[in-house]
């Protein structure tokens, strides 16, 4: 028999803001059974307790609870702190079978890392890169999975990160192409509204219109690509008129260098991705010896 993602029981190790991003999605689509939701963390009892009140979900505080939560669960879902990884892995070792999926949102520890601590080789491990989106239901995440995952465990992992946005399975190198682009691309996004409410400021705008008028035009334009499918580079030259407005001021972005300076920042984020996981793959190591 199949296991469905309502079916599964699905244990949560760590309790922050990705984890409850998933609780909620799972939870508020009738994807998962919130009765088979368990959910821990180190210390903060009150978090705890706040995700029982809000999505019905079951919490562990005692550490025989939490190890048979672990034990006797179909996906354990590991959200420790990257600085935190490390120990939380090893404390799981002599709890996982080698039949469950092991779900990790922790930037920057690879597949091979994770094995490593964990001390086997075809553990089933999907490695995921969620965005902050995922808490509103609109984010992106990117996933990659181990050679031990079977097809049934893949389309648990997919139907569980599609209740929060969109999925893209990508090989595990692409990961950090999939957070210079949309792991961080939130934040690319925010810091040209700032600059966009600034700039209609400057102009004479009321602060309160120039970001109402900034969110409405951000949403309108996303909203415009996904609405109509055509690219965003032909819905902007539709809007830009020969010798214009709009053209003016595009032609003052490209003397400014503004598609360079994005791209240029998207490499520099996967750059980035890339030495955090090595810095975390040392630290492993030393963990191991």
């Amino acid at each position: 028999m199949t296991l469905s993602l309502s079916q599964a029981k699905i244990t949560f190790i760590g309790a922050g803001s990705m984890a409850e991003a998933i609780i909620r999605g799972l939870t508020s689509t009738g994807e998962g059974d919130a009765s088979r939701v368990r959910v821990m963390n180190r210390s903060d009892v009150a978090k705890l307790q706040s995700l029982h009140e809000r999505y019905g979900v079951s919490y562990m505080t005692e550490q025989p609870a939490k190890d048979d939560a672990i034990a006797t669960a179909d996906v354990v879902v590991i959200a420790f702190k990257p600085k935190d990884a490390a120990e939380g892995l090893l404390s799981l070792k002599p709890l996982l079978r080698k039949e469950q999926l092991l779900v990790s949102v922790i930037a920057g520890m690879s597949i091979d890392t994770m094995e490593g601590l964990l001390g086997v080789t075809g553990q089933p491990i999907a490695r995921t890169m969620p965005n902050t989106s995922s808490t509103i239901g609109l984010g992106a995440t990117g996933i990659s999975f181990s050679s031990g995952v079977s097809d049934e465990q893949r389309q648990l992992a997919l139907d569980m990160f599609a209740s929060t946005g969109i999925v893209s399975v990508v090989a595990e190198p692409l990961l950090n192409a999939v957070n210079a682009v949309s792991g961080s691309g939130p934040a690319y996004i925010y810091y040209m509204m700032e600059a966009m409410i600034a700039g209609g400021v400057e102009l004479g705008l009321e602060p309160e219109e120039a970001r109402r008028l900034t969110v409405q035009t951000v949403l309108g334009a996303a909203s415009m690509v996904q609405a109509t499918g055509e690219e965003p580079a032909d819905l902007r030259r539709k809007v830009t008129s020969p010798n214009g407005t709009t053209q003016a001021a595009l032609e003052t972005l490209d003397r400014c260098g503004f598609s360079e300076g994005v791209i240029k920042a998207e490499f520099r984020c996967a750059e980035r991705a890339a030495e955090m996981g090595a810095a975390i793959s040392a630290s492993v190591t030393s963990h191991t010896k």
